[in-house]
């Protein structure tokens, strides 16, 4: 079992602070939308997620919240108490069901639109930028799924899990945003890049 220490969490928070804001600076965490999340234990499973309602290109390493399987805040002596998003829920549900270490959502908007007009999922193929989400570039049919939209975050984790292709490194929730994962925060950056890119593409050539 890994000892959760204030350390380890402030360490996650800094890290999770520093992808924030290079997100809102894309203007895919606009006012004070989207989360992010590290894993600090897997066993137990706790997540580090940033903390509710804050600015996330001004976030600091300590506005981070810790939460348990379900996305309730567990308390560790020594980090301050903050609100974790009512999506921790999800997050904690996408670390456990892929054995990703980092969870990333943001309110991007192509991915809403491509959600929006393929509710039964984005394909694409034949496309170099698919390489980057660890697909092939060549005759590799990719789905990018969409899931209904939900304010239950157990609801919304049973969609997501009904439509997880462990390939595919992301979800669109419908009239919502955009869910990617990876190994560690920086892969899930640059899962997140490319998939915005491929959704760009794919509504700039339907």
């Amino acid at each position: 079992m890994t000892q959760l220490t204030p350390a380890r969490v402030l360490e996650a928070g800094g890290r999770l602070a520093t992808e924030s804001a290079r997100f809102a600076s894309y203007g895919w965490m606009r006012g004070t939308s989207g989360n992010l999340s590290e894993v600090v234990t897997r066993d137990p499973l706790r997540l580090a997620v940033t903390a509710s309602g804050l600015d996330k290109g001004e976030l600091t390493p300590a506005d981070v919240a810790v939460v348990d399987p379900k996305g309730e805040p567990v308390t560790v002596e020594g980090v301050a108490p903050l609100r974790p998003s009512a999506e921790a829920g999800l997050h904690a549900r996408v670390a456990a069901v892929t054995g990703a270490d980092a969870v990333v959502h943001v309110h991007a908007l192509n991915s809403v639109l491509a959600g929006h007009r393929w509710p039964g999922g984005v394909h694409l193929r034949d496309i170099e930028t698919l390489k980057g989400i660890g697909r092939l570039a060549h005759d590799d049919e990719v789905v990018f799924p969409v899931i209904s939209n939900s304010q239950d975050m157990g609801e919304l984790g049973d969609r997501f899990e009904a439509a997880y292709d462990p390939r595919t490194p992301a979800v669109i929730v419908a009239n919502h945003g955009l869910y990617t994962w990876g190994t560690d925060l920086v892969h899930a950056r640059h899962v997140t890049e490319c998939v915005e890119w491929l959704l760009a593409y794919a509504l700039a050539t339907a």
